[in-house]
């Protein structure tokens, strides 16, 4: 892939994509189930587009809300004759990123038939990409880059979809994970980095399943075959399942914070099983970190796991300090400070006579803004804790991801500019441990090479 040096723009998206091709099975259903496994990934729009339909068009539903919301009759899905599903669940960025035309999949006509793309990730040339396709008399309906892929593909001269994205993928610079189909075949594709992830699984009783997590094959009895590779384009259709590299010279690049804190504990990446890497992030901890405290306690969810690896390794007993709403979503992915400050009472409460005069290690994955943080020491110090001890799964967030991840600009992190040693003061914890970046790399298992820790180490792949 060129390295040339791109500005990059605002953030855009962070989804889960899925999508098969199959004969006898009902996909559609099979992919609303894989979206509900999903659903972490992206909480404000869900959809699927299946095909070939009545009339040979393909199937079309999206909207505004969580997968329940959109689909809340899924049996009624099992009723769609098709071979082919394409599913989406999307995370915006922004006012104008929440509007109802950039739910996906994107279904689009176009002279070779229809086109559906869904897509996780961001495109550092999106800006200079939809000034050139605008130029040429293009006319954009949504503000994603899926349309972006979409209008490149329609100007090709090649009715063959795979051809045509050969021919087109090679210019896209950032990060992405696309799905497209034309109701023929599935096509999935990573960047030449893979900075998002990607898998692909075999159906039971024939076909092919990829989602961006293996959790979704779990979920519908797929059977998790491979990574797809950074730079690869797979294929599904009717004869079976092949590939071709088309970015050359690819390296693998995936997002560090995937492990640390957007995958769901049980998917596996690059081989490496999520919940037992967070364990190990969290007992690698405990030795940089050691405090004298009686009690272990970890945020709700994703940062349980490297709490009770805290507690092991320092021989603590771990306890439910915390306890979560399960009808709140993820406070990290809601679009506005001010519905992000609002979330957290809401979302966590104290087990007062757990915290009530003991000294508590408070394990979390990570400190972005410090809003958290700081509404958690005062909800754990009026349950009455008498120390509050933060220790970090993660080292400190000192730059922003141009990748397609919502974390804000610089100037807004809690570390950027900031001597470790102020935290405490800042977050009103007694002390604060980051794991280091070459520990966090290590409890990985993977070289430091195979991972992007930009948002970290101020190294942009691309940049």
């Amino acid at each position: 892939m060129d390295h040339e040096v791109i500005k990059p723009g605002k953030l855009s998206e962070t989804c889960g994509v899925c999508g098969g091709f199959a004969d006898d099975q009902p996909l559609a259903f099979l992919t609303c189930f894989a979206l509900y496994a999903l659903q972490h990934r992206g909480q404000e729009s869900a959809g699927i587009a299946a095909g070939p339909g009545e009339g040979r068009k393909m199937w079309l539903k999206r909207g505004m809300g969580l997968v329940s919301d959109v689909f809340p009759e899924s049996a009624d899905l099992k009723g769609i004759v098709c071979r082919l599903a394409v599913g989406h669940v999307r995370y915006s960025y922004g006012e104008g990123g929440r509007s109802p035309e950039n739910s996906q999949p994107l279904k689009l006509r176009y002279r070779h038939g229809e086109l559906a793309v869904i897509h996780n990730g961001h495109l550092l040339n999106s800006g200079q990409l939809r000034e050139e396709l605008e130029s040429q008399g293009a006319i954009f309906q949504t503000d994603t880059d899926s349309e972006l892929l979409a209008h490149m593909v329609a100007r090709q001269g090649s009715s063959d979809l795979e051809q045509a994205l050969c021919e087109v993928v090679p210019r896209l610079k950032g990060a992405f994970a696309f799905i497209v189909t034309d109701g023929h075949k599935v096509i999935g594709l990573r960047d030449g980095y893979g900075f998002r992830p990607l898998s692909v699984a075999s159906l039971d009783g024939g076909g092919y399943f990829m989602a961006s997590e293996t959790c979704a094959f779990d979920t519908i009895g797929a059977e998790f075959m491979r990574d797809i590779e950074p730079g690869e384009m797979v294929i599904l259709d009717e004869e079976g399942m092949h590939s071709r590299q088309v970015i050359e010279n690819p390296c693998s690049k995936l997002c560090i914070f995937e492990y640390i804190y957007f995958a769901r504990p049980d998917s596996n990446l690059q081989g490496e099983n999520v919940h037992l890497v967070r364990r190990e992030l969290g007992r690698q901890l405990a030795r940089e970190h050691p405090v004298k405290a009686d009690i272990v306690s970890g945020v709700p969810d994703s940062s349980i796991a490297a709490a009770s690896g805290f507690a092991e390794e320092a021989g603590l007993p771990y306890e439910m300090g915390l306890v979560k709403n399960r009808y709140i979503g993820r406070t990290f992915i809601k679009p506005t400070q001010k519905m992000r400050d609002e979330g957290v009472d809401i979302k966590l409460n104290p087990v007062k006579k757990i915290v009530e005069g003991q000294r508590v290690v408070l394990v979390d994955d990570s400190i972005v803004r410090g809003t958290t943080s700081v509404k958690l020491i005062k909800i754990m110090r009026r349950a009455g804790a008498r120390e509050v001890h933060l220790r970090i799964s993660a080292p400190p967030v000192k730059g922003s991801c141009y990748y397609g991840i919502d974390i804000p600009d610089a100037h807004e992190l809690i570390a950027y500019n900031r001597p470790e040693e102020e935290i405490p003061a800042v977050t009103g914890a007694d002390s604060v441990g980051y794991l280091s970046l070459d520990k966090t790399v290590e409890a990985v298992g993977l070289p430091a090479g195979r991972l992007c820790r930009a948002c970290f180490s101020g190294e942009y792949p691309l940049l």
